[in-house]
């Protein structure tokens, strides 16, 4: 994957939006996607921005492999969470049958369609058997780009046509969501949980 304006947006404003995410309350989906693993379980966190995820997984004693497609953000999230983070891009995934879960929290929305179908690929591959992919995307319809970065919104109906040319995984549960960010609260987020099978 080439440099864009998405991962030069998130080095330039690593300081920032680190800032902005790090401390946002997100214990409600993180204990659900949680209680879907066993302790001790092996989690891809897949673009996992300031860390917060990873620190929580760790701290609830799973293993964590964490990732980011910026250096600033891995070097503040590597900060964070005591454990190296992984400057690595979507489409570079190549692992096989190895991680339990993969939490991509407001992360692969930034691939246009295309991409994100490949992507998701790679991330059936690196599930183990009845692994689970928790993953978010802004709700709507929109695709390009917004303040700065490239989005690919979902809805449900879009969502469901792009998981039926996907091989292995299942939708498990999806819901909307409001923003966790009280300034932000109007909006929407469609959160989905998949499974492989």
């Amino acid at each position: 994957m080439e440099r864009n304006n998405t991962l030069d947006y998130y080095d330039n404003c690593a300081d920032d939006f680190y800032k902005s995410t790090v401390n946002i309350d997100f214990t409600t989906i993180q204990e659900h996607f949680l209680e879907k693993l066993e302790k001790g379980s092996y989690i891809l966190d897949f673009g996992c921005g300031s860390g917060r995820d990873t620190k929580y997984f760790l701290e609830h004693g799973y293993r964590v492999d964490a990732t980011d497609g910026s250096s600033e953000l891995c070097r503040l999230a590597s900060a964070y969470t005591g454990i190296k983070v992984r400057q690595m891009f979507f489409g570079e995934l190549s692992a096989v049958n190895e991680y339990d879960g993969i939490w991509a929290c407001s992360s692969i929305l930034h691939l246009p369609i295309d991409q994100l179908k490949e992507v998701m690929q790679k991330m059936a591959a690196a599930l183990k058997e009845n692994g689970i992919i928790y993953t978010s995307f802004k709700y709507g319809i929109f695709a390009g780009e917004r303040n700065g970065r490239f989005f690919t919104d979902m809805t449900e109906t879009a969502f469901a046509d792009l998981l039926s040319g996907i091989d292995g995984l299942e939708m498990e549960e999806q819901w909307v969501s409001t923003d966790a960010r009280p300034e932000r609260s109007e909006e929407k987020w469609l959160n989905l949980i998949l499974r492989k099978r």
